[in-house]
């Protein structure tokens, strides 16, 4: 049920001094968009009645039929904190829609709410907690971004190692101040690292949380001279920014997860095929929830990311960890997702997985007690352990043979997301680097 209707968000707006609005929403590859209006034009873009190009967004439209509307979610009204207070900005998370007055297919917004209707049909509502992790970099003479940490802090240090620890203290009380639980801020285990996890929230909601978190947390970064990026892998020899996603279906306010007569996991028969479901598919989808080139510079031993497909109760090497709550803390850990997937189609492949598990009775077959990182080869193999893609162009291909991934995105952003990540990966094969001038020029 919605927290606001339009008279408060009126109301609101004119209470706080806001001036000026900024409609969001995300193009098929997670990209943040905004339309920004006035607050004369608040009413009417509260009826859905803003219009603009789809056209010139990636994956969206062609040219002849680019008129699209946004139609904002009340609920998501907040005020801009780091902006002026005279004057106030605000922004409103938007879908987008067609002007016959349906749904566009290929807003990802849409697409989760979708597969999320899909659960609340088979009695579940789907949570999640995402841990979104990003590096601090100085920026050169002119502004730009380098890869010049500004701290040589470690995992949870402090002042005055941990020289990011102003910007992320201003991070976590803007997000505050926008309605977030944050749950915990620490430095990560690379210099200039850092995690900030908010606290678990149904599908949607966390993804416009995702959503907004990336795009506050490079706002405030810059006010202190910083540059805060979601690359997956920007330091070669340093730890990736991951996105671990922990995740539970609830039952009619209980938590459909938790099953107290099983002592050697805690997981009910619904967990255990949800878990069954994204083994089962997570070669499907991960290029939806590891979208980039440099995704799989960071899914390589060594560095703690996952790279194998498995699961345990007590085991962080792990594809999916069981953490040790229980009750209506129980939850699994999915800890491959990287922060530059787009969220909306992260959380809807992921959730079409997991329910595609609970329908088909997918076992996720034992757990992997053994540290993964060190069984040989063979060993994996006589344990029927495999491994993740291992480039943007493998996943697609496991892609292209998913279907129930294929048919949760719809045609229309999986032809789309697929076009522009084969130009992405052509264009990066056909690249020279500076490894291979290094390696090959000196000896040929």
């Amino acid at each position: 049920m919605a927290r606001f209707t339009k008279e408060d968000i009126m109301r609101k707006a004119e209470e706080l001094d806001v001036k000026f609005i900024r409609l969001q929403f995300t193009d098929i590859l997670g990209i943040i968009k905004n339309v920004t209006i006035t607050v004369d034009q608040l009413e009417e873009a509260l009826d859905g009645k803003i219009m603009f190009d789809g056209s010139s967004i990636e994956g969206f439209t062609r040219i002849q039929e680019s008129d699209m509307y946004l139609m904002p979610d009340y609920d998501t009204f907040t005020i801009l904190p780091w902006k002026p207070r005279k004057g106030a900005e605000a922004r409103l998370m938007c879908d987008v829609y067609m002007p016959d007055g349906q749904p566009f297919i290929g807003c990802p917004r849409t697409i989760l709410k979708k597969v999320c209707e899909r659960a609340r049909n088979m009695g579940y509502e789907f949570y999640v907690g995402p841990e979104p992790e990003f590096f601090l970099f100085q920026l050169d003479e002119n502004g730009r971004p380098t890869t010049v940490t500004n701290d040589k802090g470690s995992y949870f240090d402090l002042s005055p190692v941990d020289l990011g620890e102003n910007a992320r203290r201003d991070i976590v009380l803007a997000l505050e101040e926008m309605g977030f639980e944050v749950e915990a801020s620490h430095h990560e285990v690379a210099p200039g690292q850092h995690e900030i996890d908010f606290k678990y929230a149904p599908a949607l909601r966390a993804a416009d949380n995702i959503v907004t978190f990336k795009f506050v947390t490079k706002a405030i970064a810059m006010e202190h001279g910083l540059y805060a990026t979601f690359m997956p892998k920007p330091i070669f020899g340093e730890n990736g920014s991951g996105m671990h996603l922990h995740m539970s279906l609830f039952k009619d306010g209980v938590n459909a997860f938790y099953d107290e007569n099983d002592e050697e996991t805690g997981l009910s028969q619904v967990a255990k095929y949800f878990i069954g479901g994204i083994l089962h598919h997570v070669k499907g989808f991960t290029a939806i929830t590891n979208p980039t080139v440099n995704s799989y510079k960071r899914l390589v031993p060594g560095y703690e990311a996952p790279v194998y497909i498995s699961w345990s109760t007590k085991n962080r090497s792990a594809l999916i960890r069981v953490p040790s709550s229980r009750g209506n803390g129980s939850r699994i850990e999915l800890r491959s997702p990287d922060p530059s997937a787009n969220p909306y189609l992260a959380l809807a492949v992921i959730l079409a997985a997991g329910l595609d598990g609970i329908e088909n009775k997918i076992d996720p077959g034992p757990q992997t007690f053994d540290n993964i990182y060190e069984m040989t080869p063979a060993e994996r193999l006589a344990a029927g352990i495999e491994s993740l893609p291992g480039s943007l162009k493998e996943a697609l291909e496991y892609l292209s043979k998913d279907e129930v991934i294929k048919q949760t995105l719809g045609p229309h952003v999986y032809e789309h997301f697929v076009k522009a990540k084969l130009i992405e990966w052509d264009t990066y094969r056909m690249q020279v680097h500076q490894w291979e001038l290094d390696q090959y020029l000196g000896i040929f």
